[in-house]
């Protein structure tokens, strides 16, 4: 009887240190691959995510969020970080990530101060000089994939064992996510969970039950849809695999459309099963859920299919916060303040009471859940050190506005200025550059990019590359003083066999 007893008080009080008020809270952390901002259905009422919804309503839904390099590899170090990624190393053509910077990481920093710590789904990079299976070593649970993982739940190990159930991963990574949480609350540890999803990246696989849900339909295009609507734009861009590539978007939108559409669909599902096994366990009281993306996508916009580009399908993503513990009167609101997948890792150890580590670009969002009308930076950077050298480049977006200088000069292109009000243009139709009306903020923004290219200067990470960039994209030197451009990373040898390789 006196052991029953205790077994019982042990698991009451195991039960309290998960979800008790005074607690810290549970973290979900949830992260789509590709998901442009408008492919939610708040957004845009031709996707279906009722669940994703529901959460933006009881929540707050961050509308001028930006992935600081859009591109998968490199994102999903700025996430881990809270670093830009000429600080961190990370991406294709640059190298692996150094295990220091790992260790400096929001799971990781959470484990250590005492959280239980799952992953599951696409990591997206290699550590260097390190087996991928030394990934599962900093974590308590593991069920990360190497390389871009499967659609097919059956062929990534750490969730086969649901594919009879879930032979699409997506619902097959909540199933594994209800089994963490069921660990977790025996730890008696708060819990950090984090869910890298395949979806909806390349190749378009939906689950059926979701693709059912969009067959045969047509889809309405967005005002800057197709290849006339980036006539406009500078010849750099257009030498981007975003525009050489990925002609699905123009030849075939319908099917395209339906089928990322799909993809997003099944996501929404996995979160609504997440959300419901939070529930069944007691523990949604005390659980914060944050959902974004690793980097938007263009979706034909400009004529664009890719991301990579600094414009605004292929760098933004939807960005939702979900604190139960905020008063009912904050739920449903939304911030325009400029946010960033920087901002990731501050932020989900300032939810920890977890120290960030000194000098990290990202800041704490959490005053903006309190205040979702707040201002949390005047301008964020946003980098392309990938792919063309012609369509590398540098931008600066701030409340309202986007600046971007694309500095190749070879090839009969010359180096171009880009200025775009994003209040009263949105699509990005007219680089308003040469209007005087507009001088002030031009120069302004000048301004911030000349003192972002000294700051890459002054912190990138040696060897990986990054050396060349504050002359490279510099708006006062001559390309015909520059040195002599790298070729394409197309012409480049690929990675290592069994390498991650997600572009």
């Amino acid at each position: 009887m006196l052991l029953h007893l205790l077994a019982f008080l042990a698991g009451t009080v195991a039960a309290a240190a998960a979800t008790g008020p005074a607690s810290r809270p549970n973290i979900v952390f949830l992260f789509s691959d590709d998901q442009t901002a408008r492919a939610i259905g708040l957004e845009n009422p031709d996707v279906i995510t009722p669940h994703l919804d529901r959460l933006a309503r009881e929540g707050v839904r961050f509308t001028n969020h930006y992935n600081t390099t859009s591109i998968c590899m490199a994102s999903r170090c700025n996430v881990l970080t809270g670093l830009y990624e000429h600080r961190h190393g990370c991406n294709f053509d640059h190298g692996d990530l150094a295990r220091t910077f790992l260790e400096r990481s929001y799971p990781v920093l959470l484990r250590r101060a005492g959280y239980h710590t799952g992953f599951a789904g696409k990591i997206g990079f290699d550590l260097q000089g390190e087996k991928f299976e030394a990934l599962a070593t900093f974590f308590d649970e593991w069920a990360g994939g190497p390389g871009q993982t499967f659609y097919e739940t059956a062929r990534n190990p750490g969730i086969a064992k649901y594919a009879a159930q879930y032979p699409h991963c997506s619902r097959a990574y909540a199933a594994w996510a209800a089994d963490f949480l069921q660990s977790a609350k025996r730890s008696g540890k708060p819990f950090c969970l984090s869910i890298s999803f395949k979806a909806p990246h390349l190749p378009f696989t939906p689950d059926p039950q979701d693709a059912k849900l969009y067959a045969g339909r047509q889809f309405k295009r967005p005002p800057n849809y197709g290849v006339e609507n980036g006539r406009h734009l500078a010849a750099q861009a257009r030498t981007s695999r975003a525009a050489t590539g990925y002609r699905e978007w123009i030849n075939n939108y319908d099917e395209s459309a339906a089928a990322y559409y799909a993809l997003i669909t099944g996501i929404d599902a996995a979160v609504g099963m997440i959300r419901e096994s939070l529930e069944r366990e007691g523990l949604a009281g005390n659980t914060v859920i944050v959902f974004t993306s690793d980097n938007g996508y263009s979706m034909g916009a400009h004529g664009f299919g890719d991301k990579v580009l600094p414009y605004e399908e292929a760098s933004k993503s939807p960005l939702i916060i979900h604190d139960p513990r905020q008063p009912r009167a904050r739920s449903g609101k939304t911030s325009a303040a400029l946010t960033g997948n920087v901002d990731m890792a501050p932020t989900l150890l300032a939810l920890a009471g977890v120290p960030a580590p000194a000098g990290l670009d990202g800041r704490n969002l959490l005053p903006l859940l309190e205040n979702p009308d707040g201002r949390m930076r005047d301008a964020l950077p946003l980098f392309n050190y990938w792919g063309a050298t012609s369509a590398q480049t540098l931008a600066i977006v701030a409340p309202g506005w986007k600046y971007i200088f694309w500095s190749h000069g070879g090839e009969g292109m010359k180096p171009t200025e880009e200025l775009f009000d994003l209040n009263s243009d949105p699509y990005e139709m007219k680089n308003v550059a040469a209007d005087p009306r507009h001088a002030a903020v031009l120069a302004d923004l000048r301004r911030q990019y000349d003192a972002e290219l000294a700051a890459i200067a002054a912190t990138r990470v040696a060897g990986h590359g990054y050396e060349k960039y504050p002359v490279l994209f510099s708006r006062t030197i001559p390309w015909s003083e520059k040195p002599a451009a790298p070729p394409p990373a197309a012409a480049k040898g690929k990675r290592k066999a069994g390498k991650t390789d997600d572009r």
